[in-house]
């Protein structure tokens, strides 16, 4: 039995009838789980391929492949967690696909996001150079790593999530984060970045 006191259970059994809702085929209900997990769907596959245009055909793909396989879906998992699954499944097509088009896959260079004016001060530019520097470090990853990566910090997913999403052995995943981690402090410690450094710019 579902207890619905709690935010967390009474969102799920939301999102559970939201989904049975899409089943039946209904625009709206759709419409707003698109609306949901857009957003953070694209900034995971955004990491991963690092170029906006195919980021996008890779996120409408995924929801295409999700709402055609709704049936199959259970809901002792997380939607969202289904969702980037089959998001990470069509990303690694593509990168394989790019890599055997063109021998090695490019990646595009991390723009930077920022409100700032034209006055912006020096210790900004600093944090966007920093923010560059680490994210740069962070394509050269391997995937697994990468993903791993991302989805711990930027998405504050767990181990266990991350095991679901990427379909590895909880062991594994903490491998992956081990080594990506350590990599990652090898790729910086000549630009002077701290361990400190790195976690805080994976939340900006």
């Amino acid at each position: 039995m579902i207890d619905n006191s709690s935010p967390r259970s009474r969102d799920r059994e939301a999102e559970r009838q939201l989904i049975l809702r899409a089943r039946d085929g209904e625009p709206a209900a759709l419409r707003a789980l698109i609306d949901g997990h857009k957003d953070r769907l694209y900034a995971f596959i955004w990491r991963m391929v690092r170029h906006h245009h195919d980021a996008e055909e890779i996120c409408q793909e995924t929801f295409l492949k999700a709402f055609a396989s709704l049936d199959s879906f259970s809901d002792q998992y997380r939607f969202s967690t289904w969702l980037f699954t089959i998001g990470y499944r069509v990303c690694l097509n593509s990168l394989r696909r790019k890599k055997a088009l063109t021998g090695d896959v490019e990646f595009a260079t991390l723009p930077i996001e920022s409100n700032e004016t034209p006055t912006a001060t020096l210790e900004s530019e600093d944090a966007n150079r920093l923010k560059r520097s680490v994210w740069s470090a962070v394509e050269r990853l391997s995937t697994p790593q990468r993903a791993s990566v991302v989805l711990f910090y930027r998405h504050e997913c767990s181990c266990h999530e991350i095991a679901e999403v990427l379909e590895l052995p909880v062991a594994t995943v903490k491998s992956h984060l081990h080594r990506g981690r350590a990599r990652l402090r090898l790729l910086l410690e000549d630009a002077g970045i701290s361990g400190e450094q790195l976690v805080r710019n994976f939340a900006g």
